[in-house]
């Protein structure tokens, strides 16, 4: 029988800077509209929030506003200095970032800040899975892995050790996940244009 672990600390990566939705850099995808009242990563982070207490959110310097949308929701956001140099950078600054909480966290839910249209029960699920013992867990839908994923302390050293824009990538390729089916679309959705607002 698997022993129920604490709840994992949620991870919101909003460090990205969104040059395929505007080459330009005039406009923060991150806090478009969408078609309901929330800018996207508002609604994001909603999600997250609905299944984990404790949410770590990651943004860049000179953010254009985001982390204080963030902040007012209830997240504990963090700077990430390297942001630019990739996904990882981002990822393991807000791992290391989550050391400092009490209690630590035993497990990690990685969602993106461009991916509004996750459902709260697929996030919830994961949440279990990983409160379960799981390693590593991933949304499943049509024999599709899609996002969020998490992450055990088993794989802690690992993920700290990341670098480039791969993010964890790799380990999902390399260690068992427990997969976890959903009928969830959002899993794959995320907002790369301006096309990709409308939620249809």
């Amino acid at each position: 029988m698997s022993v129920s672990l604490a709840a994992p600390v949620g991870i919101l990566l909003a460090a990205g800077r969104g040059r395929r939705f505007d080459p330009q850099g005039l406009r923060n995808k991150l806090l478009q509209p969408l078609a309901g009242p929330d800018p996207v990563v508002v609604a994001s982070a909603r999600t997250l929030l609905a299944a984990v207490s404790r949410v770590v959110a990651v943004v860049p310097p000179g953010d254009g506003g985001v982390g204080a949308r963030l902040a007012a929701l209830g997240c504990d956001v963090t700077v990430c200095p390297d942001a630019d140099s990739g996904m990882a950078a981002s990822l393991t600054h807000a791992i290391r970032h989550s050391l400092a909480m009490a209690p630590r966290p035993q497990a990690w839910l990685v969602a993106l800040g461009d991916m509004p249209y996750v459902e709260v029960s697929t996030v919830r699920a994961l949440a279990a899975a990983l409160a379960a013992g799981a390693d590593v867990a991933a949304p499943v839908m049509d024999g599709r892995r899609g996002n969020p994923v998490g992450f055990g302390a088993l794989h802690l050293d690992a993920l700290l050790a990341l670098s480039g824009d791969e993010g964890a990538r790799r380990l999902l390729r390399t260690c068992p996940v427990t997969e976890v089916p959903v009928r969830d679309p959002g899993i794959f959705r995320d907002v790369d244009t301006p096309d990709d607002l409308t939620g249809t």
